[in-house]
């Protein structure tokens, strides 16, 4: 039986911070938290973004994939995810560099909430103007 390989990368998305181990000659397994990936997230739609880098270079049942995530809600903890097995893949193959970073899958996405002014209700909301 061949070498299991371990290949870290870490995501971030938001606050949520995800720090994934992906192990060569797999087939197939990712758990969350030592969950299912299934049944940690309750949306279909979450599932196809965790498992997409993967499926763009068509490698679904190659790799088992661990990750403890921590921070954030949900969404943010699936792009995170996403990004680190994106950038473990790369430790494990290089040539899967252009493919990933043609669909956008490299990119840290910087946005975060804004903080709330003083003076006003929210970040950007003022309070109605009263001109009399």
């Amino acid at each position: 039986m061949a070498e299991k390989i371990k290949f870290i990368g870490t995501g971030k998305r938001k606050s949520s911070v995800a720090r994934v181990c992906l192990f060569s000659n797999g087939n197939g397994n990712i758990k969350i938290n030592g969950i299912e990936v299934d049944k940690y997230v309750p949306r279909e739609s979450l599932a196809t973004i965790i498992k997409q880098p993967l499926s763009v270079i068509d490698k679904i049942k190659d790799y088992d994939i661990s990750v403890n995530v921590s921070g954030g809600g949900l969404s943010g903890q699936a792009e995170a995810t996403r990004l680190g097995i994106s950038r473990a893949l790369i430790l494990a193959n290089p040539e899967y560099r252009p493919t990933l970073k043609s669909n956008g899958l490299l990119t840290r996405d910087s946005r975060k909430v804004e903080r709330k002014k003083p003076g006003q209700p929210g970040a950007r909301k003022k309070f109605q103007f009263s001109k009399r």
